[in-house]
């Protein structure tokens, strides 16, 4: 099952997720580009994000205001779904309106995958630019020799020391993929300081010595988090 977490506020773009992207708000075109692998549900926090998604024929259910992060708000969506614990649940971000199908799907293939090694999450990462790096809108991950992640950071890492310009950085995608139970174990933890820190809920693993496999995966798409991501997405994509 592919859970879409929609929360309508956001701090840095107001409403965002219902902002017009080629005809549709932004939350809906995204549920529509994932709805060809799995049955997709919104969770969110807000009445008008529920009655549009049921306006558009896509399942939501109504959730807490009061969540950290869409991870902790997909919990309660599997949790009132009342699906099996083996189930595979991936988290597809709101503002990933032109995701890939491929890349979500390469999420789900490891999953099921690992679903009898001690893991947390699944997610995935892309080769980006140096300067790309430099963003801290994008954020990085460091892997070890096995593809599981180090660490995860809005700064630019890893430092190059020698500043050689051939230098590769792997820009994280925020699209995760659990068991039911993996998931319902992560939101069991305490969100933790790197988590508070750098505002990376994936942290929360990290911090409690949890593993979050990497799959690469090759993708035009990106969050959108302010207006001038907004600006260059649909410069990009329409």
């Amino acid at each position: 099952m592919i859970i879409i977490p929609a929360r309508l506020n956001s701090s840095r773009f107001e409403n965002k997720i219902l902002v017009d992207i080629l005809g549709l708000p932004m939350v809906i075109r995204t549920a529509k580009a994932v709805s060809v692998l799995d049955e997709v549900v919104i969770a969110t926090d807000s009445e008008e994000v529920l009655n549009l998604a049921l306006k558009h024929n896509i399942k939501a259910v109504l959730t807490s205001s009061k969540h950290q992060s869409g991870t902790d708000r997909i919990n309660e969506a599997v949790n009132i779904l009342n699906l099996n614990d083996d189930e595979v649940v991936v988290n597809v971000q709101a503002d990933e309106p032109f995701i890939e199908p491929e890349v979500v799907q390469a999420v789900i293939s490891k999953v099921n995958e690992l679903k009898q090694r001690d893991f947390t999450m699944v997610s995935c990462f892309k080769d980006i630019s140096s300067e790309m790096a430099d963003d801290p809108n994008h954020v990085k991950v460091i892997c070890d020799d096995l593809g599981d992640a180090i660490y995860f950071s809005r700064s630019k890492i890893p430092y190059h020391r020698d500043h050689y310009n051939s230098a590769e950085y792997k820009g994280h995608l925020g699209i995760y993929g659990f068991t039911k139970r993996s998931l319902n174990e992560f939101c069991s933890f305490k969100a933790s300081v790197l988590e508070e820190t750098e505002k990376l809920e994936q942290l929360r693993a990290i911090s409690n010595s949890k593993k979050i496999n990497m799959v690469k995966v090759t993708s035009k798409s990106f969050g959108i988090d302010t207006k001038e991501d907004l600006e260059n997405a649909l410069k990009v994509f329409s």
